[in-house]
């Protein structure tokens, strides 16, 4: 199975194939900015004319305009290739990046910036692949008191850690603060094969954007 995996959501676009579990070409566009513009070049280099029999994409949360960008462009890939469409969180696709051993001993905590002075946590068990409930909006000072040792990651990873530490909790800082599409795939490969619960690739944002439309006068 070829899987195209594309990813907007925060300060990177990505976009990845696999190819029966395997990676066989990723690129990314470093950048908060730009990615109606740089993700469908990167979708186009990594299919190298290639027709996808799936396609996941990052669904959030994150930035309304990266994960609109990825999710547009998924849906219009799979539906002209008769793909199946599939979607991973922000919290699944940066937890997947960490080593396994770790996820085996940890549970993981992503904590994305909102950029409104509050962050968006999305848990998952220890040795889990899904988060088992919704992102939640919170202010630092509202971060929870965790019931075991726990990984970091995420944007917002630096201040929920200190958060933490500074109340003499296990709280583990680590390097995955954004998410990648070769790592999201992990996620997808194993909601496509059904050994954890499906999410389609609608929108997680969690809270309303901050940019909105004009009133009509």
């Amino acid at each position: 199975m070829r899987l195209l995996v594309l990813d907007g959501s925060l300060a990177r676009c990505s976009a990845a194939v696999m190819e029966d579990g395997a990676l066989v070409a990723h690129a990314f566009h470093a950048g908060a900015r730009g990615q109606p513009t740089a993700l469908p070049p990167l979708a186009e280099q990594v299919l190298g004319g290639a027709r996808p029999d799936a396609v996941a994409v990052v669904v959030g949360p994150g930035g309304f305009t990266g994960l609109r960008t990825a999710i547009a462009l998924a849906e219009g890939i799979a539906l002209a290739t008769a793909a199946r469409l599939v979607g991973v969180t922000t919290g699944e696709a940066l937890a997947a990046a960490l080593p396994e051993g770790l996820r085996a001993t940890r549970a993981v905590w992503a904590a994305i910036d909102t950029k409104r002075g509050r962050f968006l946590l999305e848990r998952l068990e220890a040795d889990a692949w899904h988060a088992a409930a919704a992102p939640e909006p919170m202010a630092e000072r509202e971060i929870p008191t965790p019931r075991a040792p726990v990984a970091l990651v995420g944007d917002a990873a630096p201040l929920a850690a200190a958060r933490l530490l500074a109340r003499g909790f296990d709280a583990m800082l680590t390097g995955s603060r954004l998410p990648d599409a070769a790592a999201a795939g992990l996620v997808a490969m194993r909601r496509l094969a059904g050994d954890i619960p499906w999410r389609d690739a609608t929108p997680l944002y969690v809270e309303p954007p901050a940019v909105r439309l004009p009133a009509a006068r």
